[in-house]
């Protein structure tokens, strides 16, 4: 028998056989995603975490900072002595260092359900126990979440008001897509997707003869769809060719004046520096042209081609993933105020197109409840990618946001719904600040690299091995999660998890409320009846959602225009910025004294770009993107991102004319380098990605060759081994794990077999 089920990539019904899912039908959807061929197989894989264990040194010596994490082997303890020595181990380290010396931080994706939210769950059992160090804004857009306040005064509009899909197929003209609009990563959105149209979009638009211009060094950044002129610029010189931009503009005098006068401000200073006329550089297109490698004749046409028609300027995450990411953003609104069209249907600039499903989509009609999140009495907090900061320095100062602030000393570590593997860079680095704390628990369904480093493992429950509610924040459905398989080899989940280490510590009573799973799940739809009935929509009770299955959510806003509002009357509807208006030059900003982050849109060379002098000795730019196969590194053994490997390792995309300089041919295993540490590839040869770049996803398990080694090679080809861990500035502190320097060589003689997915050595315990 078929049951409901849902996931990020979308909602499907679920059949099983021999114990295990056997076949996945989408449902109600028009272009269900690919990546659901990952989850046949995939509850009783061979990496699953089987029971309780913790790490023997830990077990033997007790806690302590140890090198041991990650090639240690583990012993299986019975979960009632495992959440003992966990419940003793968090009592230990509040009573003797206080409550700060517990990151909780446990960033990740996780499940899709409303309920079983692994962060919420933990984040909610930590602050009853008196708080712990938090971690803010995300990896996916953590300079963009901080800067966007300053300039247009906030960043849920720019990603939740978003100029809809429906109004850009029928309004626009010019598409202008820096990072492109990739496909692949609209499958994916938190909590799902029931309906995936945004290919379907893009064709209605280009039937009706919209043009998209491509600048991306990656070809299929743009969805056949779109029939895209591709510019080919070099990583991280979108800055350069958005001021040039710019620059024809002005002075061939092509912008709105009306528009600036009455919605920006400081754009007098932002002209002169487009001008050249504050630093004596004018930033023309010829000068963009030898940092971007377009030329100058076509930056110009395209310049007046903006001018002429409905233009939307877009630019994707991942621009803003790297040294100085706020830069892209900021110049892209400021070359959008210059055309005038913001606030115009199809006009105006947009953020994430392409890098995120939900973005763009019609709106739910109400805000989906979850587990109530309590209030965290310890106020130290990282920006999310200071990870191995935090770890490596406590007691040091950093800057972040305008404000100094200090590293907790941090003894214990929990994690629970995510792999810091996949989201953070020098991982060689990363190995080395694991090793700093007491202890580190880790709830964990499969033998993640994140697992392997940890102290304690309890094995948690996929989502079919539980009932949960699911939907996405834009999502035409709302879906009856219903258990599918019984857990496996006694497996828990989160909730019961923390409300059993709750009860050893006294919160279980608040920790549940006295309500089991059954009892939370009544609970939250009973809050989504309420919302619905007062947006004038009858639901159906609590039995009859879950024996149907499905709930269908009606849409709005699908003629959504982004500050059509603010355009209209810019003094009634101000922004909530000092002025009240766009700001192309910030005052706040300027008080901060940041040399990496200038109070206006600037160009700054980034220490690993192609014009640096590291590129005589790495002449390579590595772009690390997100995965067409797969949600990051979730379920990277599945059939369908294994189908896509090279011998069993991720593919790395290399130009022919590079490849041939080296002597590397298609399919042949190759090592990436530089400073930092290597990891081994398959090489797919491919035009479709620029001269001198090569492409190589994030999200294949870190596999090191020599555990014990500080600058390991990763088996099995995941970049994070060569991406550099700084901050995108002092502003933001964003991760900048789009880009790194590197070398490619062919490997020589037989490479090391791939390990990833073989569970660490289990051993008998020593009386």
């Amino acid at each position: 028998m078929a049951a409901p089920h849902s996931s990020h990539w979308g909602a499907f019904t679920a059949r099983v056989a021999d114990g295990d899912l056997d076949a996945i039908e989408p449902l109600h959807d028009p272009d269900p995603s690919p990546l659901l061929a990952n989850l046949p197989g995939s509850v009783r894989h061979a990496s699953r975490v089987a029971r309780p264990v913790a790490r023997r040194g830990w077990l033997e010596h007790g806690p302590g900072p140890s090198r041991d994490r990650g090639r240690d082997v583990f012993v299986e303890l019975p979960w009632d002595e495992a959440l003992d020595r966990v419940a003793g181990e968090l009592r230990r380290v509040i009573d003797r260092h206080g409550n700060s010396a517990i990151f909780g931080g446990s960033y990740g994706w996780a499940s899709a359900g409303l309920f079983h939210q692994s962060q919420r769950q933990l984040h909610r059992f930590l602050a009853l126990l008196g708080g712990f160090t938090s971690s803010r804004n995300s990896y996916s857009i953590g300079s963009s979440i901080v800067l966007l306040p300053y300039v247009v005064g906030s960043a849920g509009a720019v990603f939740r008001k978003a100029t809809s899909w429906p109004v850009i197929a029928r309004h626009t003209e010019l598409l202008v897509a820096f990072g492109g609009v990739p496909v692949k990563n609209t499958f994916v959105a938190p909590g799902g997707m029931a309906r995936h149209a945004i290919r379907g979009h893009l064709a209605d638009a280009r039937r009706r003869g919209m043009e998209v211009a491509l600048l991306s060094p990656l070809r299929d950044d743009a969805a056949r769809e779109c029939d895209a002129r591709w510019y080919p610029l070099a990583p991280l010189s979108d800055v350069a060719v958005l001021l040039a931009l710019a620059h024809v503009l002005l002075v061939e005098d092509l912008y709105d004046r009306d528009f600036v006068a009455r919605c920006t401000h400081g754009w007098e200073r932002f002209a002169a520096y487009v001008r050249g006329e504050s630093d004596g550089t004018p930033k023309t297109p010829e000068w963009a042209a030898h940092l971007s490698g377009i030329a100058a004749d076509d930056l110009r046409a395209l310049a007046r081609r903006m001018a002429q028609r409905r233009t939307l300027i877009t630019v994707s995450y991942s621009l803003q993933r790297a040294e100085h990411g706020e830069q892209p953003v900021w110049a892209a609104i400021a070359l959008a105020a210059l055309l005038g069209q913001i606030g115009l249907p199809g006009g105006g600039f947009g953020h994430g197109y392409g890098s995120m499903g939900d973005l763009g989509s019609p709106s739910a009609l109400v805000d989906l409840p979850m587990a109530p999140l309590l209030a965290n009495p310890v106020r130290a907090f990282i920006p999310v990618a200071r990870i191995a900061d935090l770890l490596l320095h406590p007691g040091e100062s950093f800057d972040y946001d305008g404000r100094r602030h200090v590293y907790p000393d941090v003894r214990l570590v929990y994690w629970a719904g995510g792999n810091p593997f996949h989201h953070h860079q020098d991982l060689n680095r990363l190995r080395m600040a694991l090793a700093r704390p007491d202890t580190i628990v880790v709830h964990e369904p499969y033998w993640t690299p994140m697992a392997r480093h940890a102290d304690v493992v309890f094995p948690a429950t996929t989502s079919f091995e539980r009932n949960d509610i699911g939907s996405g924040r834009a999502d035409a459905r709302i879906v009856a999660m219903h258990r599918v398989l019984d857990p496996v080899d006694g497996a828990r989940d989160d909730h019961a998890i923390l409300a059993a280490l709750a009860a050893r510590l006294g919160v279980h009573a608040e920790f549940t409320e006295g309500r089991d799973e059954r009892g939370w799940l009544e609970h939250l739809y009973a809050q989504l009846a309420d919302r619905l009935r007062e947006a004038g929509i009858a639901a159906p009770s609590f039995a009859e959602f879950w024996a149907a299955g499905s709930l269908a959510m009606p849409d709005v806003e699908a003629d959504r225009v982004l500050f059509d509002a603010f355009r209209a009357d810019p003094e009634r509807n101000r922004l909530r910025t000092p002025s009240g208006r766009i700001e192309l030059w910030s005052e706040t900003i300027a008080g901060f004294g940041y040399d990496d982050c200038p109070p206006h849109p600037a160009w700054l060379e980034s220490a690993e770009w192609l014009g640096a002098p590291l590129a005589r000795r790495f002449p390579l730019a590595l772009v690390a993107n997100n995965p067409a196969t797969r949600l990051h590194g979730q379920l990277d053994a599945g059939a369908y991102s294994q189908a896509s490997k090279v011998g069993g390792r991720e593919p790395v995309r290399i130009h022919p004319d590079d490849a041939a300089v080296r002597g590397i041919t298609d399919g042949d295993v190759v090592r990436l380098f530089n400073d930092r540490g290597a990891c081994l590839a398959g090489a797919v040869l491919s035009r479709d990605v620029r001269p001198g770049v090569v492409q190589l996803a994030t999200g294949a398990w870190f596999d090191p060759d020599d555990a014990a080694a500080e600058r390991a090679t990763c088996r099995h080809g995941n970049p994070n081994v060569l991406t550099r861990d700084v901050g995108t500035s002092r502003l933001a502190q964003g991760c900048t794990g789009q880009h790194a320097l590197v070398e490619v060589e062919r490997f020589c003689g037989a490479p090391p077999p791939v390990r990833a997915f073989v569970p660490p050595a289990i051993v008998p315990r020593v009386s």
